[in-house]
């Protein structure tokens, strides 16, 4: 067969991280879920590792792992992220490479990727040096093989990138079809101007200047993956394999490959199960011979090119005026804004060049203090990120130190090297594509940069932050109340800024409402425990202790004494100062708990003041989801009350409710209210619960249906998520109890009954692994006329009916 099809999807999201935690802090704008990451992996990234191929009848008939399937590649730091949060997801698309090899003749169907999402074209060399070394060794980790191929971010491509590409031995990339300029066969002196209509369907060979290598393109077809990503096509999977299938060219003799590419979150996330119309499609055309699927790798080994390509330099798939978007007012944008200017552009990129071309000769002068050959040691550091272990940089100074270092010079080192780590992240391309400056992925881009200029003051005893805020200001917003990038830099970036008092002051005012134990973990900080001492009274709470909190990242270390008290409201206050001396702390300790025994709370504020300089915190300078998490506790009691309170207007007024539905007159907003929040409240809470009360949940839903009331399908919807999510991993770990497949039987009863949606997929899942597994050796006892097998065969069949899983 010499008609091929392969689909990329190109999977990413903006690193999202605290550039101070390491992590992601609390997302309202995700809710349900903790974050955005969080969120499209639920929509998108799990799915495709289980998704549902439908019958006629819209039953299951077949779950696949899509990304066995495909052509793909995963950003680094997205992948870094679901390492730790989406394990079992992380898993399966490892696997899923694995897979793939075995299908597509050794070759993997993943695809490396330049690190940090950087628009190549405008990255000096040294850095696009380090982004493709960084996403080679990152990909080499993760799927424990060499990269054949790598994505570059939005397809921005320039002739040096391509170089670098070959002289890292990645053998091809894939870009739009408008990025080439002239083709002519292998060997021919006669170019042909293309215009943008290049044959897809084949590779081609790019050759380099200034070294005797070339590299291969893939070139997709852009008016298919236009149709994927904006038109619906993915509304109909048997449609979506038609649209692929019409590409070939029926007169060609010669093998043809139709590929498209499109970014992956349009498989679930842009799409509502996407995924579910890209499996039907795959599995249609597989299943009716009418092209064999494969992979850049694979194609490109059977047919190697016949043609060479010229590119358009300095091109992208997403903007018109080639690389503009990422640096000028192209006229590129969301188009969700008229009338908004993206003249920021220009000075955002100009102020962070100036900032990474300034410290540059600082880092490279510093740096030689230490290290042998500074760029060299910094294109190395990508595994000092995949391990951080203090064994695993000691083998990296054994390599790249002038000399041994001792703790102080490491840690110098360290600072270093982070710094040209947060002096790339600061370039990731989100900062620019959208329409506002304020915009979240702007804000984390300067965020990148805040960090680097905290990191050059303690380096280098001088800060570029005048010069960097000058140049900024020039950046103009188009929201009057943020104004220009100097103003956003001072309102969005200074105050999430951590060093280790901060720390230490998150632990002191956390220590009031949490017990630590003697070793914590506070996002990559350790904080150990040298001595405490909590007091009670009443609601307020006093806490004094000693910690020394140590960065994960660059192993910097601080002794810390702290002091905080709550009087039982979101009044707190705390302070911290780094340890000076046993008399100043014991002195500290005695003071404050004797106030605070005498309950002569106004002295122990003062002495708060005193003893730590003014340097005082309150719950404003907590993190994000500690912040949350304290406040919750502080608004449990306040909460309880006006739940009461709302609840007793309900009971007493909800025949009255009744009666006013029946006679179709609409109901009092006061008691619309309570009864919306009881109600929710309750729901929620059944949900949540263990063991499930079937027949309290079906009193609340009948009550709901006679009030009328409202209900947050979306929050309910997730919290019950769970509940199954955990009922699913029961039923794998015991699928001989037949009385819990009852159980969960009645469970998806109701679910199937209620008036919101509710996602059975992890059921399903393990549903489906069972059937391939548990299920024929019972079916084969039962044939054999055993009776407990029947019985646990008329169970497990009524589950799938439920389920709506054919057998």
């Amino acid at each position: 067969m010499d008609r091929y099809i392969c689909i990329h999807g190109h999977f990413y999201q903006p690193p999202r991280e605290n550039p101070w935690l390491e992590d992601i802090e609390l997302q309202d704008s995700a809710y349900p879920y903790h974050d955005w990451d969080e969120r499209i992996t639920a929509e998108c990234y799990e799915p495709n590792t289980a998704s549902r191929i439908l019958d006629g009848d819209g039953w299951i008939r077949k779950i696949v792992n899509n990304y066995s399937k495909i052509s793909f590649n995963f950003g680094p730091t997205l992948l870094s992220w679901m390492e730790t949060n989406a394990p079992e997801v992380y898993r399966a698309i490892i696997e899923a490479d694995r897979e793939s090899r075995r299908r597509f003749s050794g070759h993997g169907s993943a695809l490396a990727q330049a690190y940090n999402h950087m628009i190549m074209p405008l990255a000096n060399t040294r850095d696009k040096y380090t982004q493709i070394i960084w996403g080679i060794k990152d990909f080499e980790h993760r799927f424990g093989r060499r990269p054949e191929g790598m994505w570059l971010p939005e397809t921005a491509v320039d002739l040096e990138t391509l170089a670098i590409l070959a002289q890292q031995g990645i053998r091809f990339t894939i870009l739009a079809h408008w990025q080439a300029r002239r083709i002519r066969p292998l060997g021919s002196d006669n170019w042909q101007e293309v215009h943008g209509g290049i044959d897809t369907t084949m590779p081609y060979q790019v050759r380099l200047p200034n070294a005797d290598r070339t590299i291969n393109v893939f070139f997709y077809n852009g008016e298919v993956a236009r149709a994927v990503a904006f038109e619906k096509l993915l509304n109909n999977g048997e449609r979506f394999a038609k649209r692929l299938l019409s590409v070939f060219n029926e007169g060609r003799n010669a093998p043809q490959l139709v590929n498209i590419a499109t970014d992956g979150e349009t498989y679930g996330h842009h799409h509502r199960h996407g995924d579910m119309a890209l499996a039907y499609a795959l599995d249609y055309i597989e299943a009716n011979k009418l092209a064999r699927l494969t992979n850049y790798g694979e194609y490109l080994e059977k047919h190697p090119p016949t043609h060479e390509v010229e590119i358009n330099n300095n091109s992208s798939w997403s903007c018109a005026h080639g690389v503009e978007r990422w640096r000028t007012n192209c006229g590129c944008n969301t188009g969700m804004h008229p009338g908004w200017s993206q003249a920021w552009r220009a000075p955002l990129r100009d102020s962070l060049n100036w900032l990474r071309n300034t410290l540059a000769p600082k880092f490279e002068g510093r740096a030689r203090q230490f290290l042998k050959d500074p760029w060299a040691a910094r294109n190395d550091y990508i595994a000092v990120i995949l391990d951080r272990s203090p064994e695993n940089f000691d083998r990296f100074l054994g390599q790249h130190a002038t000399r041994i270092l001792n703790q102080e010079e490491k840690i110098t080192v360290l600072k270093l090297l982070e710094l040209q780590r947060h002096a790339m992240l600061m370039f990731t391309s989100c900062g620019w594509f959208f329409d506002e400056i304020s915009g979240i992925e702007t804000v984390q881009v300067i965020k990148y940069a805040g960090r680097v200029i905290q990191l050059a003051q303690e380096l280098f005893n001088e800060s570029p932050e005048p010069r960097f805020m000058e140049m900024l200001a020039q950046a103009k917003s188009n929201i009057p109340e943020h104004r220009d990038g100097a103003h956003i830099y001072e309102k969005f970036v200074k105050p999430a800024m951590v060093d280790l008092l901060k720390v230490g002051a998150h632990y002191a005012l956390c220590s009031l409402y949490e017990t630590y134990d003697r070793h914590s973990r506070i996002f990559c900080y350790d904080v150990y425990r040298e001595d405490y001492q909590n007091r009670l009274a009443g609601t307020a709470r006093l806490a004094v202790g000693r910690v020394q909190v140590t960065s994960q990242i660059t192993q910097e270390s601080m002794k810390i004494s702290y002091g905080a008290v709550t009087l039982g409201n979101h009044n707190v206050s705390g302070g911290v100062q780094v340890y000076a001396n046993d008399d100043s702390y014991q002195r500290m300790v005695q003071e404050l708990t004797g106030a605070f025994d005498r309950a002569d709370f106004n002295e122990v504020i003062r002495l708060l003041d005193q003893h730590f300089e003014g340097a005082t915190y309150s719950l404003r300078q907590l993190f994000r989801d500690k912040q949350r998490m304290v406040l919750d506790i502080i608004l449990e009691s306040t909460l309880a009350e006006a739940a009461e309170d709302y609840r007793r207007i309900y009971d007493r007024h909800a025949p009255l409710m009744r009666f006013l539905k029946d006679l179709n007159i609409p109901q009092p907003r006061a008691l619309q209210a309570a009864a919306e929040f009881v109600l929710n409240t309750s729901l929620r809470q059944a949900f949540a619960g263990d063991n499930l009360d079937l027949e309290r949940i079906k009193a609340l839903l009948s009550e709901v249906e006679m009030t009328n009331v409202p209900l947050d399908g979306e929050g309910l919807g997730y919290v019950l998520e769970q509940t199954l999510k955990q009922m699913a991993e029961k039923l794998l770990n015991q699928p001989d109890d037949q009385a819990f497949i009852g159980r969960l039987d009645a469970v998806i009863s109701l679910v199937r009954s209620l008036p919101f949606e509710v996602n059975l997929w992890k059921v399903q899942n393990a549903y489906y692994r069972l059937l391939q597994t548990v299920y024929p050796g019972y079916r084969e006892k039962a044939r054999q006329g055993d009776g407990e097998a029947r019985a646990w065969l008329d169970l497990f069949n009524s589950l799938g009916d439920k389920l709506q899983v054919r057998r």
